[in-house]
């Protein structure tokens, strides 16, 4: 069950998604965390961020809009309060980092690249640039490469993987882009922009207005996306968008995907990463699967 990605190391593909497993601990009345592949903690900035005000989340059809607007306790506290607390040396702990500048990404990256406990950093591009006008890093090649070598000069030892939007024209140009400027690894995709409004109130479902949609809804663009990404880039790809079941992240693989992470699956049900993990484990041998390197990317497209 075991994988190797981008120099990480996970005993099996199935990660937690930054932004829907809290800082890990959360979720420990539920499942043994030694026992996933990786755990990807929410967003941190270099200082604390309230978040927006709500209502922040809402349910639609097969999916979850929402707008928290990152809020974290800050990089700091992070290490102080939450690090040495998870299973660290049994389990793969990536940081997602989250900031307005891409020098303040370098910075992140420049705090972190010494604490031991840190497996890897996960970049979000999928935030807004202030230097740029409010232009997402992620709608950008430039701003993808810009900030993925900021982070790779400061990382130290730790793999970098950069975190990709879908909301582009063609994602394989930022995908080749972060590879170009020293990415180890991508994962893909982040939320759909999206909306809700209530026809009672007459107002938008969400303060912010419009928010990221995840869940079911998005599986089939994010399979589609990761396939492309997969077939572009020679770097590792983690693949998440609508992951429930054990078959999603077999889906995933036979894409080209190396390990999937597991997002809005989590609010459906807290135990649900630590359940795919045993899911996986049975749908693997009843299937008769024996190698991921054999499996991996394995996908017969019809007339070939």
């Amino acid at each position: 069950m075991s994988v190797k990605a981008g120099g990480l190391e996970f005993k099996n593909p199935v990660l937690t998604a930054s932004g829907t497993f809290g800082y890990g601990l959360e979720f420990m009345p539920y499942g043994d965390l030694s026992r996933l592949g990786g755990i990807v903690v929410k967003g941190l900035s270099l200082e604390p961020r309230q978040g927006n005000p709500g209502p922040r989340i809402v349910e639609t059809s097969c999916g979850l809009l929402n707008a928290i607007g990152l809020e974290n306790i800050g990089v700091e506290a992070f290490i102080r309060d939450k690090l040495s607390l998870l299973p660290w040396d049994r389990t793969a702990v990536i940081v997602n980092l989250y900031a307005r500048e891409s020098e303040e990404f370098g910075e992140l990256a420049a705090v972190l690249a010494d604490q031991e406990k840190v497996a890897g950093l996960e970049v979000n591009v999928s935030c807004p640039n202030v230097r740029a006008g409010g232009v997402q890093f992620g709608q950008d090649p430039a701003l993808v490469g810009e900030v993925t070598r900021k982070v790779k000069d400061r990382a130290g030892s730790k793999p970098v993987m950069v975190k990709l939007s879908p909301n582009v024209t063609d994602i394989t140009v930022l995908a080749r882009a972060a590879e170009e400027n020293g990415a180890d690894l991508l994962s893909l995709i982040n939320t759909l922009s999206g909306m809700a409004v209530d026809i009672r109130t007459r107002r938008p479902c969400l303060a912010n207005t419009t928010g990221g949609l995840s869940g079911p809804a998005i599986k089939p663009v994010a399979l589609k996306m990761v396939h492309a990404v997969c077939r572009a880039v020679k770097i590792p790809v983690i693949g998440l968008g609508g992951i429930t079941t054990a078959e999603d992240i077999l889906e995933y693989l036979l894409v080209g995907a190396r390990a999937v992470q597991v997002g809005s699956g989590n609010f459906q049900s807290p135990d649900k990463s630590f359940q795919l993990v045993r899911d996986l484990e049975n749908l693997t041998g009843e299937l008769g699967i024996a190698s991921w390197e054999e499996y991996r990317g394995s996908l017969e497209e019809w007339g070939r």
